[in-house]
């Protein structure tokens, strides 16, 4: 069940496009989405090149994408749609549940990363909080970015103590914002924000931009819990 408070900021329609190499998958999708009636499937593919001509041709809102495809892999497709095409929603959905996918997708620029087992409510849900701007990820996945080995980092951070600003920028981080983004809604400057994540990263021991976006979502999600305890 979709939350009230949800639904009255989504907009009317939700044009979606669904790329996975498995009809069997695409049609229970299909079945799954056809459901709902702000979402409108606007074009189905089998493999990363159709889709990317598919999203030329369609400017959908969001697109579900698999991994492993023939001739274009969904995570550089990602990154090609995030790179000329921000405005895209992008949600990785998936049978890979390990790190080093997830990492890709993360620094790829992927808006969520969800995995095929999640329940056909979740699945809405996820469509419709990552359209209202949240970085959504299934529970296993979150288990994955929460285990020791996703932070290659060379100091203990469990006892770092972030400034309000730097919180208040990784949640920020955390729902795939830029640092032009963060910049405009907070007042300030690039500079001041690319500041505020080196400043970070290097409280954390984080060495890259994806190892950011981890520690980033993981804070982001245990503030959420701990606002409803």
């Amino acid at each position: 069940m979709i939350q009230r408070e949800i639904e009255d900021l989504l907009p009317n329609e939700i044009k979606v496009i669904i790329a996975d190499d498995h009809e069997i998958v695409r049609a229970g999708i299909r079945r799954i989405l056809s459901l709902e009636k702000r979402i409108k499937i606007v074009a189905e593919a089998e493999n990363g090149k159709v889709a990317l001509s598919l999203i030329h041709q369609y400017q959908p809102d969001l697109v579900l994408l698999d991994i492993n495809m023939p001739q274009l892999d969904g995570i550089e497709l990602a990154r090609m749609l995030k790179s000329n095409n921000p405005e895209i929603v992008v949600l990785m959905l998936t049978a890979l549940e390990d790190y080093q996918n997830i990492e890709r997708a993360l620094a790829a620029g992927a808006d969520g990363y969800l995995s095929k087992d999640v329940s056909p409510n979740f699945l809405i849900e996820a469509i419709y909080k990552s359209i209202l701007g949240e970085r959504v990820f299934s529970k296993s996945i979150l288990r994955v970015l929460e285990a020791p080995r996703s932070f290659q980092s060379e100091s203990d951070n469990s006892n770092v103590t972030l400034t309000k600003r730097e919180q208040e920028i990784l949640n920020y981080v955390a729902t795939g914002k830029t640092s032009q983004e963060i910049a405009e809604i907070l007042g300030i400057s690039v500079r001041t924000v690319q500041n505020h994540r080196a400043n970070i990263m290097q409280k954390l021991g984080i060495k890259t931009a994806a190892g950011l976006v981890r520690f980033a979502v993981i804070f982001s999600t245990k503030q959420r819990e701990e606002r409803l305890i």
